[in-house]
């Protein structure tokens, strides 16, 4: 059987008291979905894929402060410092139209209304009320496109293209 892909849902950054909790930057819509206690996830170190369930979580300063099963002091969990929480493919639900996972819009090429290739988008960040897509361009700065309907105008996914339009001030 092959081996599901694994999507990354948060980074472990640090560790949090003494009890096994460590700090985790979402990087998901979905946050209070997948950190919620009893969520399976993996723990990504050196390619390997460690099963976790999540005892609890909790919003702590803009991250997740969460504690596994089975997993009760710092010493347990200091190992998994800078790795990724990972969910596997098969346990992502469908979406709405219009919504979209993370790993389905890093990489789209991105395009104006007018045909004007801009990049590829390289990340996504969650500051506030809406997403941010990061656009690597060629020999310029990263272009950043809040996603908002003025501004994204249509997702492709099967042409693997978004279409903007770059309101004045953006570029």
């Amino acid at each position: 059987m092959p081996k599901p892909n694994y999507y990354h849902v948060g980074k472990i950054v640090n560790t949090h008291g003494i009890r096994g909790e460590v700090r985790v930057v979402p990087i998901t819509d979905f946050a209070d979905e997948r950190f919620k206690a009893g969520s399976q996830l993996v723990i990504e170190k050196n390619h390997e894929y460690i099963p976790v369930t999540i005892e609890k979580a909790r919003p702590h300063k803009g991250m997740e402060l969460v504690k596994f099963q089975g997993f009760d002091n710092i010493n347990e969990v200091e190992k998994f410092r800078d790795c990724f929480l990972a969910v596997s493919g098969d346990q992502q639900d469908e979406l709405a139209d219009g919504e979209y996972y993370y790993h389905q819009i890093i990489g789209l090429d991105v395009v104006t209304v007018d045909g004007r290739h801009l990049g590829k988008i390289k990340e996504i960040m969650s500051p506030g009320a809406n997403d941010v897509w990061v656009v690597q361009r060629e020999n310029q700065s990263d272009l950043l496109l809040p996603v908002i309907n003025d501004v994204i105008k249509d997702v492709d996914l099967a042409k693997q293209v978004v279409t903007v339009e770059l309101l004045e001030g953006l570029e």
